[in-house]
């Protein structure tokens, strides 16, 4: 091909789809409005990371529910995708950090105060993202009672089966023993772990060549579950470097209380397993009993 047939890019009509109509550009880049006056050239990073957060939410909210398909319909290798996709997104909030920390605690403070009583704790995407995966508590609806969109968005997470139901109903429908009580539980309340549910996990372990794809499909449920752990580790260590254990401008009691949800695991059994793999595993879930299981 001759230099003259090289084409150039088209000159768009008025009417014509463009990368800027098409990603709403204009609009997009006017959402950015800081509260602070005079300017702070801070504040501009703090609402973009946290703009790009909350659009990262909804791209996890929008693979979870396709995962939730997936695991519904038996379609373990698509469900693997999924979840490597999940991760990586993970991975990409985790690092956002690093672009939040080029800020000083003094460029923080000089805007900081205008934000109360706003609070990340207030992200409702976030909070239906724990809802999907499995960690259920209503208590967390009261502070969204004047965002109807929010409330609404709360209480259908809530009320459907989490993305650890749907794997628990395909591990029934793999033939595992799982107790009609967890099958039929009410899934508005908090997931509770159970021995049954414990076996079937460290089978798949130490059958995995026979349950390969269930083994890592388990995996992949624990790689989500991490991945969202060593955020909050992240996020933690950031905050505590930013306003040291200083209340939190939502009113919590700042870097203590996030510390505090460092504990939570959604996919408790496949955590649990751990204590019984490996040199030396207990013999629990080889048909023997084990009282400690649950200690």
């Amino acid at each position: 091909m001759s230099k003259d047939e090289i084409a150039g890019p088209t000159e768009p009509g008025a009417a014509a789809v463009t990368y800027a109509t098409y990603l709403k550009v204009n609009e997009l880049l006017s959402l950015q409005q800081p509260l602070t006056s005079p300017p702070q050239h801070d504040e501009t990073l703090f609402i973009i990371i946290h703009q790009v957060y909350e659009l990262w939410f909804k791209q996890l909210l929008h693979e979870v529910g396709r995962a939730a398909i997936a695991l519904e319909q038996g379609q373990v290798l698509l469900f693997g995708r999924i979840a490597q996709r999940m991760v990586k997104i993970q991975e990409v909030l985790t690092h956002q950090v690093d672009v939040l920390e080029t800020m000083t605690p003094v460029d923080f403070n000089r805007f900081r105060d205008n934000l109360n009583p706003a609070s990340g704790f207030q992200s409702f995407q976030f909070r239906v993202m724990e809802f999907r995966l499995g960690a259920r508590d209503v208590g967390y609806l009261k502070f969204h009672v004047h965002d109807a969109a929010a409330t609404s968005a709360l209480q259908t997470a809530l009320a459907t089966p989490s993305l650890y139901d749907q794997f628990l109903h395909l591990l029934a429908n793999r033939g595992f023993a799982i107790p009609k009580s967890v099958l039929g539980r009410d899934v508005t309340l908090p997931y509770t772990s159970t021995p049954e549910v414990l076996a079937a996990v460290l089978r798949i372990y130490r059958e995995s060549e026979q349950h390969y794809d269930l083994y890592s499909t388990l995996e992949a449920l624990i790689n989500i579950d991490e991945g969202l752990l060593l955020w909050r580790q992240r996020h933690v260590a950031m905050v505590e470097r930013m306003i040291g254990t200083r209340r939190g401008t939502g009113g919590s009691s700042g870097v203590r209380y996030l510390a505090n949800t460092l504990s939570k695991r959604f996919f408790p059994e496949i955590w649990e397993a751990r204590n019984f793999l490996g040199d030396g595993e207990s013999s629990y879930g080889n048909g023997k009993s084990s009282s400690k299981a649950h200690d």
